[in-house]
């Protein structure tokens, strides 16, 4: 059977990835379900949700409601919290349930809008994808909604694109973004998706420059090159200087890097930059082409991924701790280093 597990867990979906994003932007976030996605996001896939709780509300959709498509009920609910809450935008997350029923999520804003008087995004969610997709299409929607076109220069400002914890494994990413820049001490880094909210959004234009440090974020990056000239680099500040050691002493070893693109590139680089030339990097999610090379793999089923653990080809895996038990029971007995990825196994690396 294709989609069958039996090692590892299902990774987090598209609508988590999307909530991930809208988190710390201020507005109020409903999820189209009737609580059971909303319970799993907040329970499992958003790790800031114990620490500091936002607007994050389920839209409690009954069998009848979702079987005739009683929008305006959604509506009413979003516009008695938009009245308490004071946000300056809503978006509305799409689940299976909506997707199945062919919810128009146009109709549903411009009706939102029009009730709560508050500027409303929808992000068409169908739990099917990964969340990097729910992602990538969320970034896209806010700066298409909301990034203006007459803000001034500020060269003291750079973006950064990709950072949820989903993709960084960790919820104190933005001191790692400061050290890592230490150079650029000065400048003021506006974190899209933790940290920095929609009055950020609104001023994409006129940052200096953007840093993508996830596959997540690249379409966004694009989007805002070609809409204001803005540049970016790609980059991934977040490994840690222990494991960046590790990484260097398998110079002359056969290696495969398992993470989000842009995270495993940044491993592989670090390996040649010590003398290896023998790395690929794998991952079970996007993988631009600015980034990834003819060797890398891209998994899609947990027995693939066994296979090629056993093939022989690899002397070490780097790769989150749960996929270990699923190497071993291929029968790979090399070297194994832990290399978390929060979307996979729910591991932060917070040191904090």
């Amino acid at each position: 059977m294709k989609g069958m597990l039996k090692y590892l867990s299902p990774f987090a979906p598209d609508q988590s990835g999307a909530v991930s994003v809208l988190y710390d932007m201020g507005g109020i976030t409903v999820i189209c379900d009737a609580g059971g996605c909303t319970g799993n996001i907040c329970g499992f896939d958003e790790p800031r949700w114990t620490d500091s709780p936002r607007p994050v509300f389920s839209a409690g959709l009954r069998d009848m409601d979702a079987i005739l498509g009683r929008d305006d009920k959604l509506v009413e609910k979003l516009g008695a919290v938009s009245g308490k809450t004071g946000a300056p935008f809503a978006a509305i997350v799409g689940t299976p349930v909506p997707a199945v029923i062919a919810t128009d999520f146009r109709a549903l804003t411009h009706m939102t809008e029009k009730r709560c008087g508050l500027p409303a995004v929808a992000v068409e969610c169908t739990g099917t994808n990964l969340y990097d997709k729910g992602a990538s299409d969320t970034y896209m929607a806010l700066f298409k909604k909301f990034a203006l076109d007459d803000t001034e220069p500020d060269r003291s400002a750079v973006g950064v694109l990709g950072m949820i914890p989903l993709e960084i494994s960790r919820k104190d990413g933005v001191r790692y973004v400061r050290s890592a820049y230490a150079d650029s001490v000065r400048r003021c880094f506006l974190c899209y998706g933790m940290g920095s909210g929609i009055e950020d959004i609104k001023r994409a234009g006129s940052v200096s420059k953007n840093i993508v440090v996830s596959p997540s974020g690249l379409a966004a990056a694009k989007y805002l090159k070609k809409r204001f000239g803005t540049p970016y680099i790609i980059d991934y500040p977040f490994i840690t200087d222990e494991l960046q050691e590790k990484f260097r002493q398998l110079a002359g070893k056969r290696v495969l890097v398992i993470h989000q693109q842009v995270a495993a590139d940044k491993a592989r680089k670090i390996i040649e930059s010590a003398g290896g030339d023998c790395v690929v990097c794998g991952s079970w999610f996007m993988q631009p082409s600015e980034i990834k090379r003819d060797a890398d793999i891209a998994f899609s089923t947990e027995q693939q991924f066994m296979d090629t653990a056993a093939s022989g080809e690899f002397d070490v895996i780097a790769a989150d701790p749960l996929m270990k038990r699923a190497a071993r029971a291929a029968g790979f007995d090399g070297e194994f280093i832990e290399f978390n990825h929060f979307a996979v196994s729910g591991d932060l690396d917070d040191d904090i």
